[in-house]
């Protein structure tokens, strides 16, 4: 009898000590999920996103530039952080449709190259059906070619109020114009010669900052698009 409830016993205080340990591990898991959890909701909103500003004597274009588009997205950076645009000027302007820059030969003092130059290279297409020309999209330029590669530098922001739907699925489209539209309109109205050239150059220089999503939201009143 003695032996039995010994043996009863060590069973009761075997099973309520696993009990505890799986209470323990179960609590263990539970807190790294919700810190996980918690990692997982506030990283987003602390993240900073790279933003394009592109400054004028007309005032400052803030851009979104795609992650649909990484190619053209990390070029464009690539060339506004070496100060490659600063001092390119906007070489063609078209009222209700686009105005163009980003040639290097547009800081020589020889108008007839301007729209010729480049880095050397062009980016392949990355066209995207759901990625219009609306009103402010920043777009590349490119030449007449079967696979529709981008220039390497050249680039396009359109003037259209209704945008530009021609142009869609034959032109990159990389980007928008979160604030500054009223800048576009200014660029777009200058005295031109017949080439659609300004008269007088109308220069940028192009810088990237960092923005959290919420302050894009807020600065801006635009929703970044993926």
């Amino acid at each position: 009898m003695t032996k039995k409830i010994i043996l009863v016993l060590s069973i009761a205080l075997v099973f309520i000590v696993a009990c505890k340990s799986k209470k323990t591990s179960v609590s263990g898991t539970t807190q790294i999920e919700t810190r996980k959890n918690e990692k997982q909701t506030t990283a987003p909103e602390a993240l900073q996103e790279e933003i394009v500003k592109i400054s004028t004597a007309y005032g400052d274009m803030y851009v979104w530039l795609y992650k649909a588009t990484p190619l053209h997205r990390e070029n464009f950076l690539k060339l506004a952080k070496s100060g490659y645009y600063d001092s390119t000027t906007f070489h063609r302007i078209i009222s209700g449709f686009m105005i163009q820059g980003g040639d290097p030969n547009s800081k020589d003092n020889d108008p007839y190259n301007d729209g010729m130059g480049g880095p050397g290279y062009t980016i392949p297409a990355e066209i995207r059906d759901t990625i219009i020309h609306d009103r402010g999209a920043l777009a590349a330029a490119r030449t007449n070619n079967p696979q529709r590669a981008s220039s390497g530098s050249q680039f396009y922001i359109c003037h259209s109020r209704g945008g530009t739907s021609f142009l869609n699925n034959q032109y990159t489209v990389f980007g928008m114009v979160m604030k500054g539209l009223n800048v576009i309109d200014s660029i777009a109205e200058q005295a031109k010669d017949q080439r659609d050239r300004p008269i007088n150059n109308i220069m940028m220089k192009v810088t990237v900052e960092k923005r959290t999503v919420s302050q894009i939201i807020t600065e801006f009143n635009y929703i970044p698009k993926q």
